[in-house]
């Protein structure tokens, strides 16, 4: 059983709508690796504590839901991988602006970012893990042996958001997304915990105008040179 510290790690970090969660799954698949979507566990926990109706601004509360929530991907081929919360499915309802505006409230508190951290480690699993979030390359896997940095223009990200959640039936404006990943942005990148900032030693993929395997081969060959 190899020791985690010898196990390789992909991190791949970026603003909401560079790509991450496409591009991380793609390049896991490829590679055989285990998948991190360190995202999803921001969006669980603020999804659980909504269910529990708990105060975001209680710390205590939150924090003890972090500690407690019980977390699953179920991956599949040629499928989305299914997150599990406390039993259930909670796939589709993790991807809303609500659950994604809940996560970037609560991962500005200490006390639920510690909670989290021993189970993002744990994913660490031969023969190798592709992390994708916002701190992965500076906080979680800092010793990380390959680590991108993925990002693109505001009104780009809002695009793909906007389709993403169209597809899926849902009543969004482009302005609104627009307006609140600009804000998401600002809040996510002035944090005192965590800031979003790419890792002194990652590559900067800047995916404006690029398409999906571009994007995939680039970073495969950090890992592949």
């Amino acid at each position: 059983m190899p020791h985690a510290s010898s196990v390789p790690v992909l991190t791949i970090d970026g603003p909401s709508g560079s790509g991450k969660g496409t591009i991380s799954a793609l390049v896991a698949q490829q590679l055989g690796w285990h998948l991190l979507d360190s995202g999803a566990l921001y969006r669980a926990v603020g999804y659980a504590a909504g269910m529990e109706g708990l105060d975001l601004s209680d710390v205590e509360a939150v924090t003890r839901c972090a500690q407690t929530t019980r977390i699953q991907f179920r991956a599949k081929k040629g499928a989305e991988t299914r997150v599990i919360v406390n039993g259930h499915d909670a796939t589709d309802e993790l991807r809303t602006e609500t659950a994604g505006a809940a996560a970037s409230a609560i991962a500005s508190v200490p006390s639920v970012r510690e909670a989290l951290v021993s189970l993002q480690l744990g994913f660490r699993k031969a023969p190798g893990l592709v992390a994708d979030g916002r701190d992965m390359g500076t906080v979680i896997f800092p010793d990380a042996a390959f680590k991108v940095f993925l990002t693109a223009s505001a009104a780009e990200r809002a695009k793909r958001r906007y389709k993403q959640l169209k597809d899926k039936g849902l009543s969004v404006t482009l302005s609104s997304l627009q307006r609140e990943i600009e804000a998401r942005d600002s809040r996510d990148a002035s944090r005192a915990v965590a800031p979003l900032k790419p890792a002194a030693d990652a590559l900067l993929v800047d995916t404006t105008g690029m398409g999906i395997d571009e994007v995939v081969a680039k970073v495969l060959a950090v890992v592949q040179p």
